[in-house]
């Protein structure tokens, strides 16, 4: 057994100690015997050092608790979330986790106190997540609060929340949050095995990180197979349904599996009105959706073919010959816009009102009056840009508009059957999509299951739910 100056040294060589200013160790003296302690500076509650310090300092050199380490942590130590650890480098990653580590002479194990707290920012409603009623609190970056978020919601022992680490360098701290009486076990064992044997160097983007890493898929399939929240109280309830929730550190998005896509386009307002309202908002989210997708393709087949169209349908095509092709007016727009969105995140909040006028009058109204954009091409773009704000996620909108995109390209050069070919390459890209559970991304429809699908399409009551 290493003595008390040979574990402390091999403490300090770990981690560096002197290099980095911000790993600290403190020699303490207490019952007669050496110690030390070692810890990150900004990661330790300093009320609650002060207090187990105190402590530490009244014990004599003859109390029974320095008998053994088990006793010493049984009878000296006044807080409930230590631990005794025997190896160096499981105690070298608690240290840099946030917890202080106590060394003492006569002792081999290291004590460790997880007295750790975090910078964190308050748990306001996500921008992203707004409700009308209901909770207004939402994640943030700190993993244990996280939890807490979701236990004050379900407050039942079979609620899990099991720990992984993921990353040799990040060692980032994964958490699987599922109910045991509800949970699929063929899909827990198969996440299980996907986080033990994930190797990595480090999440350098949290969740979307993990996510490829549990879920590669090609680079063609732009559709999402997680959903994201950043709402505790939607996160309990799809862990109520029996699904999995994903919560990775530092990240305040919560990934949800297995997810299909009638799953993603859920919110949480459709479950804070009664189930009309509710089966109204959702309904309509997914009409825009299907709009968002064929509204400007179907606008240029119309434009290519206008004998189609009646005498009272008319007023759809362009009042006068465009200087530029439509095809070019669209794909144009289509890049306008997502550079508008760029601009906007990139703006400061000062400068937005600057930012709408110039997009608005002088991009908008001026394109049209030179000539470059029809009216109708501007409308149709508005229309497929507001439609984009419906959606509650980013990486489904981003899917249809590549889809739209290469469906426009389609129409233009092969006309109808381009149209047609573009809608069956659609269909077959969306089937070709798994969930990470291996069903249909388009269950319950594909395979068909009256019941689940009319749950997924219509709200239900409470009552129905039991």
């Amino acid at each position: 057994m290493q003595d008390f100056d040979s574990r402390s040294r091999s403490l300090r060589d770990a981690l560096y100690v002197g290099k980095s200013f911000d790993v600290l160790d403190r020699p303490v003296f207490f019952g007669g015997r050496r110690a030390v302690f070692t810890l990150i500076d900004g990661f330790v509650k300093d009320e609650l050092f002060e207090k187990i310090m105190e402590f530490l300092y009244s014990l004599k050199e003859d109390d029974p608790c320095f008998e053994s380490e088990e006793k010493f942590l049984a009878r000296a130590v006044p807080y409930c979330e230590a631990a005794l650890e025997p190896d160096l480098d499981k105690a070298v990653t608690a240290i840099l986790s946030g917890q202080t580590a106590l060394l003492i002479e006569g002792f081999s194990q290291f004590l460790l106190l997880d007295i750790r707290t975090y910078p964190q920012r308050d748990t306001a409603e996500p921008e992203k997540d707004k409700v009308f009623r209901g909770s207004h609190d939402g994640f943030v970056e700190t993993m244990v609060l996280n939890c807490a978020l979701i236990r004050r919601r379900i407050r039942s022992p079979h609620l899990r929340m099991e720990a992984f680490q993921i990353g040799t360098a990040s060692q980032t701290d994964i958490v699987l949050c599922y109910l045991a009486d509800r949970a699929d076990e063929t899909l827990l064992s198969k996440l299980r095995g996907k986080l033990q044997n994930a190797r990595v160097d480090a999440l350098t983007m949290n969740s979307e990180s993990l996510a490829e890493i549990l879920l590669p898929h090609k680079w063609y399939n732009p559709f999402p197979r997680f959903k994201y929240t950043e709402r505790p109280d939607a996160a309990a309830a799809q862990v109520l349904e029996g699904d999995v929730v994903l919560l990775v550190d530092n990240s305040p998005a919560a990934m949800t599996l297995p997810t299909s896509i009638f799953d993603i386009l859920e919110e949480a307002n459709d479950y804070y009105f009664p189930p009309l309202t509710g089966s109204y908002l959702r309904l309509t989210r997914m009409l825009v959706l299907i709009l968002m997708l064929l509204i400007t393709p179907v606008w240029l087949l119309l434009n290519q073919n206008p004998a189609w169209l009646p005498d009272g349908l008319r007023f759809l095509l362009p009042s006068e010959a465009p200087a530029v092709p439509l095809i070019w007016q669209l794909l144009i727009l289509e890049l306008g816009i997502d550079g508008l969105k760029l601009a906007t995140l990139n703006t400061p909040s000062m400068l937005t009102t600057s930012l709408s006028v110039i997009a608005g009058i002088v991009v908008g109204d001026f394109a049209v009056q030179s000539g470059w954009f029809s009216a109708e091409a501007m409308l149709y773009m508005a229309f497929v840009a507001l439609g984009g704000f419906n959606q509650p996620s980013f990486e489904l909108g981003y899917a249809i508009k590549f889809m739209r995109i290469g469906l426009l390209v389609l129409t233009a050069s092969l006309n109808l059957w381009g149209f047609i070919g573009g809608l069956v390459l659609i269909l077959v890209i969306v089937l070709s999509c798994k969930t990470f559970s291996g069903h249909s991304y388009l269950y319950p429809l594909v395979p068909f299951d009256g019941k689940l699908l009319k749950k997924k399409l219509f709200r239900p009551s409470i009552k129905n739910q039991r």
